[in-house]
């Protein structure tokens, strides 16, 4: 019997742990990963169209919305969805970040980069979010993104019927720089957090969003221009203008 799954649970507990790289006093990684290109900003998560929604209410009626309106998804609210899941709320002397979510150790380890199909302002294609400024960049794609995308998450059908696809990424030496083995424990963590936020937010804005833990790993990290070791795919979500079916 293979048991993957409980030998990395055993091999990351405390005991088995040898110092981190901060403990040894080697310099911290950067705080985001570099992006590809021109970093274009996004307007101010304020300017989204946002209805009375109370945190209680949002977390009641939090489903997870596989079908979307055919209709693109405004500027201004696909940059207040980012601010929820991952938006800086302050940087600490360049060395770490505070953010609209938790994360162990305030490392934040998480990149995101973003499948948009259809977004007032933004050409069609992958993105890199820029969390400490605040904008995105684009990333070289082939011409049939969303067909590659769709079939690196197991033909999910969401994938090209939102308008975009959240897909977070692990760069994973900002956490184990700090925690050494553990910390591939603490991104998954992370990941939740986030998606969470995502679904909650989405509750403001009358978005739905379905989270996405199926995917082929090597293939959409290959999409994504990500290594598969210190950088790879760890979770993802449709998002979409919720239909409004008649009564």
């Amino acid at each position: 019997m293979i048991r993957t799954g409980r030998t990395f649970l055993e091999e990351t507990k405390f005991a088995h742990l040898t110092p981190s790289d901060q403990v040894l006093g080697r310099p911290q990684p950067p705080l985001e990963r570099p992006h590809a290109g021109p970093v274009t900003p996004l307007p101010p998560p304020e300017d989204a169209d946002l209805r009375p929604v109370s945190l209680v209410e949002a977390i009641a009626r939090r489903r997870s919305v596989r079908t979307y309106a055919p209709e693109p998804l405004p500027l201004a609210t696909l940059s207040y969805l980012l601010w929820c899941s991952q938006g800086v709320t302050s940087v600490f002397r360049d060395t770490w970040t505070f953010r609209t979510v938790p994360s162990a150790g305030a490392r934040h380890a998480l990149e995101t980069y973003l499948l948009v199909n259809q977004v007032e302002g933004l050409a069609p294609g992958l993105y890199h979010y820029a969390a400490v400024s605040h904008g995105l960049s684009a990333v070289e794609a082939p011409e049939n993104v969303v067909d590659a995308v769709e079939e690196a998450l197991i033909g999910q059908p969401m994938v090209g019927n939102a308008a975009v696809v959240f897909l977070w990424a692990a760069d994973i030496y900002r956490m184990t720089w700090r925690y050494g083995e553990r910390g591939y424990r603490y991104i998954f963590i992370d990941a939740g957090h986030a998606c969470q936020n995502l679904y909650l937010g989405a509750e403001a804005v009358g978005c739905g969003v379905c989270a996405m833990a199926a995917f082929d790993d090597d293939a959409l990290d290959a999409l994504l221009g990500l290594d598969g070791e210190r950088s790879f795919a760890i979770y993802a979500a449709a998002v979409g203008v919720e239909r409004v079916i008649p009564i």
